[in-house]
């Protein structure tokens, strides 16, 4: 338990990071769980509800949107009362969104179920921060790991969400997915109870004390504008190909079963990889591992253009899921490379809004595509994002963007 020698206010306990890590990878399971129940049903339910199907992935839209817009006020709201309290009340408003859900369903009221996914984001916007609050009391040399720690508890939910869906869609006939949302709001209440055992100390910040750099200096750093876009492009790509994937392998004759199979995969996919991420960023690099990334990603739009066979919509979504780790772990251990302690809420909540923004507009443009033109649209639409990223990357290789001194 120390505090750092270049920052004597960096609280540093890697003992209590390494519990918080393990406390956050549960509430990330029970959190990434919800999650997958929702993107494996709320394209298909939108498609029921909806009267303009190309209207069909709204709901995952407004879920996204829910987090982009409640991303900054989360990160205020965890400021003036703590961690552990903002991680309670956005597993709450998981809990209402299920209810709502339910309503909404029963109801045969699209508008409502998009305000249920809605509230869904905003739990999503506060879960976004476990990542970051691992690494509030970790080491240098621990933070990259406690990151992925987290990320690991997604493994859980790869095998748990698909599974709720397939054994409780059909659970109130003929209600789709009602029986999934009750359990999703099962999820949440458990979450709440893990989380109330998370410890990460509060510091209120002092009135007339170092609150660190103004914000317009901060995005001045080259290395965290790289951080951010990448981070940006990885989920928006993820985001992109993932929401249309239920619809389109219906669309091509598969089953829902096959589909939540092929998201079961995915997520596996997603998580997987964060056993090691953190040791071969130590290793070779943040840069390498993000570019190693988008060469998965691009493989990811190869195997979905090469045909729309089962194998294909897997191979095609368990690329997906590695290139997004690979991209988002080292986005967001670049990003903790930018700020002081006093900074960190007001870089992590830009971070985040400028991810989740193009997230909501990668999943709605994803329903657009796909009605109107098609599943390859999707999947061309990865190249351009590719190429951005590789190209920041390179530019941050040429030795013009150092690692930023905080």
């Amino acid at each position: 338990m120390s505090h750092t020698a270049a920052n004597p206010h960096h609280f540093v306990d890697d003992g209590l990071a390494r519990r918080n890590a393990v406390l956050l990878a549960a509430g990330q399971a029970l959190y990434s769980s919800s999650t997958v129940i929702l993107i494996t049903s709320a394209g298909l339910v939108g498609q029921i509800l909806a009267d303009d199907k190309g209207l069909a992935t709204l709901p995952v839209s407004t879920f996204v949107i829910g987090t982009a817009l409640t991303t900054v006020p989360a990160s205020l709201f965890m400021r003036r009362v703590g961690r552990r309290p903002g991680f309670i009340v956005g597993a709450l408003l998981g809990l209402v969104s299920a209810l709502l859900a339910i309503y909404a369903v029963m109801a045969g009221d699209f508008w409502l179920f998009s305000l249920a996914t809605a509230c869904n984001g905003v739990y999503q916007a506060f879960a976004q921060y476990y990542r970051f609050a691992a690494a509030d009391t970790a080491s240098e040399a621990f933070k990259a790991k406690a990151i992925s720690w987290v990320l690991i508890g997604g493994i859980v939910s790869a095998i748990l969400g698909p599974l709720i869906v397939m054994g409780t869609k059909d659970a109130f006939p003929p209600f789709l997915f009602v029986g999934s949302y009750a359990a999703s709001g099962v999820l949440a209440i458990v979450a709440m109870s893990v989380l109330a055992f998370v410890k990460i100390p509060h510091r209120r910040p002092e009135p007339g004390g170092d609150g660190g750099r103004a914000l317009s200096v901060l995005l001045r750093q080259p290395r965290l504008v790289v951080a951010v876009i990448c981070g940006m492009m990885s989920y928006g790509m993820m985001n992109l190909v993932m929401t249309a994937t239920p619809l389109a392998m219906v669309g091509c004759g598969h089953t829902v079963n096959d589909a939540a199979w092929v998201i079961q995969w995915h997520v596996l996919a997603m998580y997987v990889p964060s056993f090691f991420t953190g040791q071969l960023i130590n290793r070779f690099g943040v840069e390498k591992i993000v570019a190693t990334g988008m060469v998965f990603l691009a493989g990811a739009g190869f195997a979905a253009l090469a045909g729309i066979g089962f194998g294909n919509f897997a191979v095609a979504l368990v690329f997906l899921g590695v290139g997004w780790n690979f991209g988002f772990v080292g986005a967001t251990t670049m990003v903790t490379d930018c700020y002081k302690p006093a900074e960190k809420n007001r870089v992590q909540a830009v971070n985040d809004f400028a991810i989740f923004a193009t997230v909501a507009v990668a999943s709605l443009s994803s329903g657009k595509l796909l009605d109107a033109i098609g599943w390859d649209a999707v999947n061309l639409a990865l190249f351009p994002m590719i190429a951005l990223v590789l190209a920041m990357l390179l530019w941050s290789g040429r030795g013009r963007i150092g690692r930023s001194a905080v």
